[in-house]
Order: C-alpha cells, then structure tokens, then sequence
C-alpha cells in the first residue's frame, strides 16, 4: 500500500474500498470483510448509505487490527448544524462500533456547513475524529473553510474520472494542502468505459484491466481513490495497482479523454439542492 500524508499529519492510504449502492447489510459486512482481507485499508462509508451498521459488523468480523485500518464517514444534510453533527456523529460511531473515526466528512456543501465545521473541530480536539474534510465542496467553499476557521479541511472528496479530471479544482486545493479523494472512478462505467480504445490499450501493454489502470492513473496522480465491488476477486484485482507505472506518454494519452463534465450531477443547479433538502 501506498499513502498520502494529509494537511494534519495523518497518514491516508492511497487505495480505498467504498460501500455506496451495497444496501444489503449482510452483503456490506461481508463486503467490507472481504475487502480487509484483500488488504484494503481504507474503508469508506456515509450516514446517507444506510448501511455503517454493516459496515462496522464487517470490520469486526474481518479480525483487524483496528489501528491498521482507516475509517471514514460523511454527515447528510439533514444533521447539519453544531448539535446536530455532534449527535449524528455519535449515531454514526455507535453503529460502526468504534471508538474513533480516522475521518468525517461533510457531505454535501449544503446547510448549517459552518456549525457543523465547528463541531467536528471540537470533536477532532477530543480525540474522536483523526481528521475532518469535506464532500463535493467547490474552490470557493473550500476558500471559505480554510479562511476563515482554525482547521483547514485535510481531504475532498469529489468526483473523479477520465471522462471528469477536474484539473484546475485538484490544482487550487493543493494550494492549500487539501488532498483530493476521488468517488465514482469508473463513471459507473458511463460511455462504455471498460471498452474504450486507449484505455484497453494501455491496460494491455502492462497486462493489467482497464479498472486497474483507472486507479493507477489515480493514484500515480496522488490522488486517493474508492473503488466499489461485492466481488472479492473484484477487490483484489482493484487493489493490485502498485506493481506496475503508467509513462508519462500514457498519463497524458488519459488526460485526453477528459470530457470536462459531471457524469451525474450539477452541484450548481437549485433543483438539485432541492432534492437533497429532502433525502433523510
């Protein structure tokens, strides 16, 4: 495994495991236990998943160690707010049956964000949270956090792929130390991803998949990266990126693919903040 050294100090591992669409709780546990034991370290959840529960079952059940994982979660929208985050944070150990999470992320740039900030620098001053950041922030809430509060967020967490590069977004958060973490690598496989030309091309000359050359790219660009399957053989093949290097031919042949927009959303438009006001 390779890591990142976050803004705080904290040690991050480069490859991570995500659990977003695995709503079955006996399928998440053994999801999440099958990931450990494929050497998945970083293993990320959220209140809006419904399933930390799970997840926490299946890190019990994986026989970890618990100082050698790193734990994330995100707060919704809904639990906004200084009480509010305190008590859902609570909520959110209580289910992963944990003492500690490595790091908590607001989810979505929505809501009582400030009171919320607040709450988790006070929770990280307790020793409950490692280090706190946030999700789908833009550069000018992140500006915003970073200016004008004592702790500057460690990591966000956004979407990241070949068809979505965000280069400019990556390149202003590394102005302030602010690691970027990406979701949705694989698009979801939009515009037939797994079969497009170069890609399949690369994967070849390294004999390696698509999907590994996907998070290499990633990760050769220090960039953290969740990569999702209820497969184990899934796992281990997402996990098996660190034996090989793509040239800066290749790094560049991917930045071509750069579409340079969402694959799924606009955090811009009204109807969709709408939306998430009302998803509990």
């Amino acid at each position: 495994m390779e890591y990142v050294t976050l803004n705080d100090g904290n040690k991050m591992p480069l490859a991570g495991f995500g659990v977003f669409q695995i709503p079955d709780p006996k399928e998440a546990a053994q999801s999440v236990s099958d990931a450990i034991n494929s050497g998945y370290q970083l293993i990320d959840t959220a209140r809006a998943y419904n399933n930390e529960e799970a997840v926490g079952n299946g890190i019990k059940a994986s026989g970890a160690k618990r100082d050698d994982l790193f734990i994330a979660s995100k707060l919704w929208v809904s639990d906004t707010g200084y009480e509010k985050t305190k008590a859902a944070f609570e909520t959110s150990l209580r289910k992963l049956q944990l003492d500690y999470l490595d790091l908590y992320l607001i989810h979505q740039p929505y809501g009582d964000i400030y009171g919320s900030w607040r709450a988790m620098e006070d929770l990280q001053k307790e020793g409950k949270i490692r280090s706190i950041g946030v999700s789908n922030f833009e550069r000018d809430r992140v500006t915003d956090l970073a200016t004008f509060n004592n702790v500057k967020p460690a990591v966000n967490q956004i979407e990241l792929n070949p068809w979505f590069q965000q280069p400019k977004e990556i390149e202003y958060y590394r102005q302030y130390d602010v690691q970027p973490e990406a979701w949705a690598p694989f698009a979801e496989g939009k515009h037939d991803i797994f079969k497009n030309e170069i890609l399949s091309k690369i994967a070849a000359s390294h004999h390696k998949t698509v999907g590994q050359v996907i998070l290499r790219w990633l990760t050769q660009n220090k960039i953290v990266a969740l990569a999702k399957s209820v497969h184990k053989e899934r796992m281990a093949e997402n996990i098996d990126i660190f034996d090989f290097e793509l040239t800066d031919a290749e790094m560049s042949q991917i930045t071509q693919l750069d579409r340079g927009e969402s694959q799924f959303f606009d955090h811009h438009d009204p109807e969709q903040v709408k939306r998430m006001a009302t998803l509990h």
